[in-house]
């Protein structure tokens, strides 16, 4: 009502046939698209009122936030948080992780996932799936759930583009977010959208510049936002993906010089000098504004012809800012959409939302990036439905089409530039929902300094997933240095095999507790060393085991935030079938913090026995980079272990998309207890070390030296984790 009372007074104001029909067309142009900020910004300062508003990709985004009401001063302060890294790095925070996946990060696997489904390998459909980007995107909308976009303050158009016919398709309703999202999907680095039984990908590739639907809605006159889309220069195309920009650029091109064309002197062109600002450089928005606002000024006199007297403009803007508040009611059901492996009530138990109470769009955008934290799901999305007077929530989780077996690989490196080098190479195959409770079979395997073999069946015993049983079977064969000081005198060479049943509980997303019975042997031979440590050939092992481990680290590699650590036991009883009576005990913990670009961190370790020696092989091996830095990697063997470090951590670069290269030194202080070999280091040890840190896409890498106060030093060189 105050919309259409609004139009009605512009219309007495202005006459009603002097005013035209003044419709704003937005091009696409990735970050580049900030500029419309600013030429919005003249336009609202021109007193411009805007009819009608068509927009591709990132002219979509802008398009549709103006549109559905929002005002220029929110769109400057949320651009001011946008991000590279916020808007297109995949995994939610870390926090709403399975505790499950956040393990994973301990290991040396990398992030690619690859998929293996009836025998075939799949890959995913694009670099991201959105999960994040639609997080933004919902701030960015002013109204929620389904919509005819001539019912918004100002009637809106987005341009999406058909990957199967290969033609523009224009969204006149729908979900915002989806919507947007649709527009920008670039082809390769965003998932496509299925919408409407069609795949949609960025409308850009068919008309970046939407001349043509502006006046579809009745534009008599066309205020056109031109961006531009620079071809790269012959050095920049250096690659694959240097190649395939390049191809959706000509295709853009193409498209808007045709727009162009079809523009008559009546229209309004704009079009900021962008320059080289990058369409993928999200991190520095703020720059483009006062271009666009420049670019619009050049424009002013055709402009002001289209403007209108104060009071005429008031009255739009009050027409504008009729947008309807948010449905924040209870909803009376939560519903998941048909899904073919995944138990919806599984998934319903991890939601903070539930039926019958507060409808909280922060606390839903957690439970968004809760449930794609499980790994299970390639998008995850939701929707309002009004269903014979009841609120339904309605949530859109999709399955990974690649799913829902999976195959990661893992690489470590290292070396001491002493001669002392070494590989691992690692392989993780995991089966998930093997069952409707959500069974997981994961085997590993891994080649290099370790050989090993894994495989475990986690069987949750209900649909909440809190309560499990996991058999599992491990095998691997181990080299242990043997030192004297920080001079190798042997090498032990240890096979394990082992066979157990654990049970156990998680407590949400950051602990699990379990306890199980272990059988199986060991076998140890002195490869090289004097033969009094010669250790027994075979040996039976049998007890009883528990493990509490707590993760709540913002980052595995370079954590900035937070706290982890965890609680081993081990019952070695001759009433289990094994050789040695004795009980091994070890715990650890980390916690940082982060002020700036500076990290502040503490952490330790502590092991010993509780009952009876530890045979040779069970005792504890310190030694190396941040533990106890200055002496060879494993240089430390003992039956108990005292250890802790302060570290500091420096961020001494940015990166889009990974965690930046830090630098960072370390004070360390511990002792190692009943030593193996006589000689070794005793007493209060003293340590420190530097270091750089780069996240790389092939895992961490570090390069750091450590001083003993003994006199030992150590040079490290790692890629994955040391």
């Amino acid at each position: 009502m105050r919309a259409a009372l609004a139009l009605f007074v512009l219309a007495l104001s202005c006459g009603v046939d002097a005013r035209p029909k003044v419709c704003l067309v937005l091009s696409g142009g990735g970050a580049r698209g900030a500029a419309h900020i600013g030429v919005l910004r003249v336009l609202e300062e021109l007193r411009v009122p805007i009819d009608c508003i068509a927009g591709t990709s990132m002219g979509a985004l802008v398009g549709a936030a103006y549109a559905s009401g929002m005002s220029i001063a929110d769109m400057e302060t949320m651009i001011g948080t946008i991000s590279t890294a916020k808007l297109f790095i995949e995994r939610p925070p870390r926090d709403d992780q399975a505790l499950r996946r956040k393990l994973d990060d301990r290991s040396i696997l990398l992030g690619v996932e690859v998929g293996i489904k009836d025998g075939d390998v799949l890959l995913q459909k694009g670099v991201v799936t959105g999960v994040q980007l639609e997080t933004f995107l919902r701030r960015l909308s002013m109204v929620s759930g389904y919509r005819k976009f001539d019912e918004l303050p100002i009637p809106y158009r987005a341009v999406a583009t058909d990957l199967v016919t290969g033609k523009p398709v224009v969204l006149a309703e729908g979900e915002l977010p989806n919507v947007m999202r649709a527009s920008m999907s670039v082809p390769g680095a965003v998932a496509p959208v299925e919408m409407g039984g069609r795949i949609l990908v960025d409308g850009g590739l068919t008309n970046n510049l939407p001349v043509n639907v502006a006046r579809a809605m009745g534009a008599d006159r066309v205020i056109a936002v031109n961006l531009g889309t620079p071809l790269l220069s012959r050095d920049e195309i250096k690659s694959l993906v240097g190649v395939t920009a390049q191809m959706i650029n000509i295709l853009t091109d193409q498209n808007v010089a045709v727009s162009l064309a079809s523009l008559g002197p009546q229209d309004v062109l704009i079009e900021p000098l962008l320059g080289d600002f990058s369409a993928a450089d999200f991190d520095d928005l703020g720059r483009t504004l006062p271009i666009g606002e420049a670019a619009a000024r050049k424009m002013e006199a055709k402009l002001a012809e289209l403007a209108v007297s104060p009071a005429a403009y008031a009255a739009w803007r009050e027409g504008r800012a009729a947008v309807p508040a948010p449905a924040l009611q209870p909803v009376a059901e939560i519903r998941f959409r048909p899904m073919s492996r995944v138990d919806p009530q599984a998934m319903a138990n991890l939601l903070e939302v539930q039926a019958g109470g507060a409808l909280d769009p922060a606390a839903l955008d957690r439970d968004m990036l809760r449930l794609f934290g499980t790994g299970d799901f390639e998008h995850v999305n939701y929707r309002i439905l009004e269903e014979a007077g009841r609120r339904v929530l309605e949530i859109d989780a999709v399955e990974k089409s690649w799913g829902p077996n999976y195959l990661r690989f893992g690489l470590g490196l290292g070396s001491d530039f002493k001669g002392d080098s070494f590989f691992n190479l690692a392989a993780s195959y995991r089966r998930t929902w093997v069952n409707e409770l959500g069974a997981e079979w994961r085997s590993d395997v891994q080649i290099g300094r370790t050989g090993r073999f894994a495989t475990e069946f986690y069987q949750p015993l209900r649909s909440r997933g809190d309560w499990f049983v996991a058999p599992r079977l491990e095998v691997e064969r181990r080299s242990v240095d043997l030192f004297s000081g920080s001079q190798r005198i042997g090498r032990y060479d240890i096979r394990t095999a082992d066979a157990g049943i654990d049970g156990g509980v998680a407590f949400g997303t950051f602990a699990e507790a379990r306890v199980g019975v272990l059988t199986g042997s060991v076998h140890a031979s002195l490869d090289t060393g004097p033969p009094e440590l010669e250790p027994p050939s075979r040996v039976r092992r049998g007890g009883i085991t528990a493990r509490v481990i707590v993760d709540r680290l913002d980052s595995a590699d370079f954590p900035r935030a937070g706290y982890a650590g965890s609680a081993n036991l081990f019952a070695s009883t001759t009433a289990l079938g094994a050789d040695d009576q004795y009980t091994k005990w070890d715990a650890d913990g980390a916690a940082y913090r982060s002020i700036g670009r500076h990290t502040f961190g503490v952490a330790g370790r502590l092991g010993g026995s509780m009952s009876g020696s530890l045979p040779r092989y069970e005792l504890f091996q310190w030694g190396g980079f941040l533990q106890q830095s200055g002496y060879p990697r494993g240089a430390l063997m003992g039956e108990r272990l005292t250890f802790g470090r302060a570290t500091y951590a420096y961020k001494l670069v940015e990166q889009k998309l990974f965690e930046g290269l830090y630098a960072g030194v370390s004070l360390e202080a511990g002792r190692m207890d009943k030593p193996l070999v006589a000689g070794s280091p005793a007493g209060l040890l003293k340590s420190t070390a530097a270091f750089l840190a780069l996240d790389s896409p092939l895992g961490p890498l570090y390069l750091g030296y450590g001083w003993a106060a003994d006199g030992n030093r150590s040079a490290y060189l790692f890629l994955g984790r040391p």
